[in-house]
Order: C-alpha cells, then sequence, then structure tokens
C-alpha cells in the first residue's frame, strides 16, 4: 500500500508541474508571465501543498521548467524557482491555516523576484515598485484566485 502512495503522490506532483508549465505558457502569451507586471496564472496552484507534499516539488519543477521555456535568463530560473519553492514550503507549513496558506507564496515572490528584475534584466524602476507590482501580480493569481481555488477544491480534499 505505502508504493501505491508514493506513485500516486509523483503522478499528483507530476500533473502539479505540467499544469504549471501550461499555465504559465499561457500567461506567457498573454504577457503576463515575467516582466514588472505579471499575473502568472501558474500560481493559483501554489495552494496544492494544503493538499499534499508532493506538490511542493511538482510546483518547483514546473516553475524551472516554464522558465526555461518562455526563455527567462538563468538566474531567473534560479531564483524565480526557489522563490517557488519557498513559498510551496511555506504553504505546507501553514497548510491548516486555511487562507494564511496562501501568503507565503505571496510573500516569497514579492520579495525575491524584484532583485531579479533589477539585477538580472536591469528593468528600470525601484525593488520597492517591483515589490510592489509583483505583489500585486501575486495577490491576484495566488491570493485571489489561489484562496478560490483552495475553498473549492476543499470537499474533494479526500481525493488528493
Amino acid at each position: 500500500m505505502k508504493n501505491r502512495q508514493k506513485i500516486r503522490g509523483i503522478a499528483v506532483g507530476a500533473v502539479v508541474a505540467a499544469l504549471y508549465v501550461v499555465l504559465t505558457y499561457l500567461a506567457n502569451t498573454l504577457g503576463l508571465a515575467s516582466g514588472a507586471i505579471q499575473v502568472r496564472l501558474s500560481e493559483i496552484l501554489c495552494v496544492m501543498p494544503v493538499f499534499t507534499p508532493f506538490a511542493i516539488p511538482g510546483l518547483f519543477i514546473g516553475c524551472v521548467l516554464a522558465n526555461i521555456l518562455t526563455g527567462c535568463a538563468l538566474w531567473d530560473v534560479v531564483f524565480g524557482s526557489l522563490a517557488t519553492l519557498i513559498g510551496a514550503v511555506g504553504t505546507y507549513l501553514l497548510r491548516k491555516h486555511n487562507f494564511l496558506a496562501v501568503l507565503p507564496p505571496i510573500l516569497a515572490n514579492a520579495i525575491i523576484v524584484p532583485f531579479v528584475l533589477l539585477f538580472v534584466y536591469s528593468l528600470e524602476g525601484t525593488y520597492w515598485y517591483f515589490l510592489l507590482t509583483v505583489g500585486i501580480g501575486e495577490i491576484i493569481s495566488c491570493g485571489i484566485f489561489g484562496a478560490i481555488s483552495l475553498k473549492s477544491l476543499k470537499k474533494y480534499n479526500k481525493f488528493m
């Protein structure tokens, strides 16, 4: 039975990774996946660690792949993916606190990504401006839509 649970968990992680890539690619085609103003649709998935720890590596791998496939710079792939990993772990740690669980991805990305925008892409603006723009994007994708998804998926928790 234990092997079956591991296989199921790995499959869940793989599905989360694949969905992250697809949703990031969709956001990228709409011009929302990178830059000073970004609303990554894939960040909605950052609530998944509430249901299973296998979503954590799925989110990280999905973010790495999505960043590579959308043409991000190497340091963006590294630090952007680490922000997602930190957020996913934080969400897992806060999984019993319902809507507080959406805060770690918002904070991790709002704090880390502005450095990437400034130092990797040399975008014009200040750290605080990018913290605001990235933070608002995260609040929209993870805070609002993620919270709605979390509430909707709670009733299916026994299947995850």
